[in-house]
């Protein structure tokens, strides 16, 4: 459900297409919360302006939103395995009321 137009002018690596993703789901689904990963994991893919191991981890719910942006440094497994914990903490911090 990302629009077409925002994945044009940011890139699919992006905070504001994590936050278009998991607002999406929310809305798809029709559940209260929930997350999305969007990133580099590596080893190619890379970029000088979106590097391996950059990645948005968002969270949305019913009283607001929280994102973040990490910038990892290990091999694709350990990159994913913290992207998916970083998602999980976002999502806690949000239910726990520290989101936008």
């Amino acid at each position: 459900g990302v629009p077409p137009a925002l994945l044009e002018r940011h890139g699919a690596v992006s905070a504001e297409v994590a936050l278009a993703m998991a607002q999406g789901a929310c809305e798809s689904l029709g559940c209260d919360y929930a997350v999305s990963v969007t990133g580099v994991a590596g080893p190619g893919g890379g970029s000088g302006s979106k590097p391996v191991g950059l990645t948005y981890v968002a969270a949305a719910g019913p009283d607001g939103y929280e994102v973040e942006e990490h910038r990892w440094d290990g091999d694709r497994t350990q990159n994913k395995e913290r992207s998916a914990a970083a998602a999980l903490e976002t999502l806690l911090g949000l239910i726990e009321g520290e989101g936008r």
